[in-house]
């Protein structure tokens, strides 16, 4: 990489908040917990706000028991397999599930997009699966055309508020042929595609040489994650009374789950304000949201978010606490990290 375009990065990370290192950008928000930690008198305040999920899914938490708790309408057809599956059994389960290739395949433990691929044959899932020793989830690839995450809330009770807080629309990472530049150099033009040529280097060093035709469109990442390129771009203006009547018919039905973001597929604007859409997966406690990191948001408005939605959290585990649902014990806690610890060992293992 050149010394401009290595310069560009530099100071885009630093004075772009989507681009901060998280260890940096999380400080403040590690801050607002401390803050109703020390209100709550229990560090792990949170971990009741979903019964349902171990610690309210601050960490560590199984995607398929999650997906478990959803309606069957809104899930896409997936299965669960262990290490050392044989493949004849796994392609059994695929055919029995109606799943067919491509597919995407993701740990039934992980975060941020870690491990998660598009897989295109048979022989693919194998050599995949052959490399990590834990438990995937394999999932039907959705072909729908957009994605998106949507951030919830409800109080318990039958009449408890609900509300949507966050609706983010994604922009998947592509570029568009001009007929004499490289995908390489159209990646170069775009400091948000600038930041993935070195992994494009190591997965797929061919495609930065192609030539696209005036006009052809290449799509250069289908997994949906900011930390793969995607652009996250704030669809709040969506969260009308449709869509919040809509989205509640749903999240009333998921017991134990008072706020979570779903990360979604839908055909249109007006397929997702009226509820028609499918979930990839619903995250817990710990679920940004997503839209601060579009980039015209800002980073002091960001913080405003994370005040808010931290303040929520706050508010739904007093109120949860009335109805008779404790935090984790700290020693609960204690366990369950350990055990997650060791789950990362394995996973750090298999990937060194």
């Amino acid at each position: 990489m050149t010394f401009y375009n290595s310069l560009r990065l530099i100071v885009a990370r630093w004075t772009r908040f989507e681009y901060l290192p998280a260890s940096v950008a999380n400080l403040p928000v590690v801050g607002f917990w401390l803050w109703y930690a020390l209100r709550a008198r229990h560090l792990f305040f949170f971990s009741n706000v979903n019964p349902s999920i171990p610690l309210g899914g601050a960490f560590g938490e199984s995607k398929s028991a999650i997906l478990r708790l959803l309606p069957p309408e809104i899930v896409p057809g997936w299965i669960l397999v262990g290490p050392d599956q044989p493949a004849g059994d796994i392609l059994q389960q695929l055919k029995e599930a109606g799943i067919e290739f491509p597919l995407i395949a993701k740990p039934d433990i992980g975060e941020r997009g870690f491990l998660v691929r598009k897989i295109n044959t048979p022989e693919e899932l194998t050599a995949h699966l052959g490399r990590y020793a834990i438990p995937f989830i394999l999932q039907e690839f959705l072909t729908l055309p957009n994605e998106g995450a949507v951030l919830f809330h409800r109080f318990p009770g039958t009449d408890g508020r609900f509300d949507i807080t966050s609706v983010c629309l994604k922009e998947f990472m592509r570029v568009r042929g001009d007929g004499t530049s490289s995908v390489r150099e159209l990646m170069e033009k775009d400091i948000r595609y600038l930041f993935h040529i070195e992994r494009f280097e190591v997965s797929h060093p061919g495609v930065l040489t192609l030539i696209p035709a005036p006009g052809e469109d290449i799509l250069l990442e289908p997994v949906g994650n900011h930390a793969r390129g995607t652009k996250f771009i704030s669809g709040n203006h969506l969260a009308d009374n449709l869509m919040k009547q809509a989205f509640e018919s749903h999240c009333r039905q998921i017991d134990g789950v008072f706020y979570g973001r779903f990360d979604l597929k839908y055909d249109s604007e007006e397929s997702l304000r009226r509820g028609q859409f499918k979930v990839m997966e619903l995250n817990g406690i710990t679920s940004d949201p997503a839209h601060i990191y579009d980039p015209e948001h800002g980073g002091f408005r960001a913080y405003r978010d994370f005040w808010r939605h931290w303040t929520i959290i706050f508010r739904l585990h007093r109120a949860l606490k009335r109805e008779g649902v404790s935090p984790t014990p700290l020693s609960e806690v204690w366990k369950f990290g350990i055990s997650y610890r060791q789950h990362l060992k394995v996973i750090n293992k298999t990937t060194a």
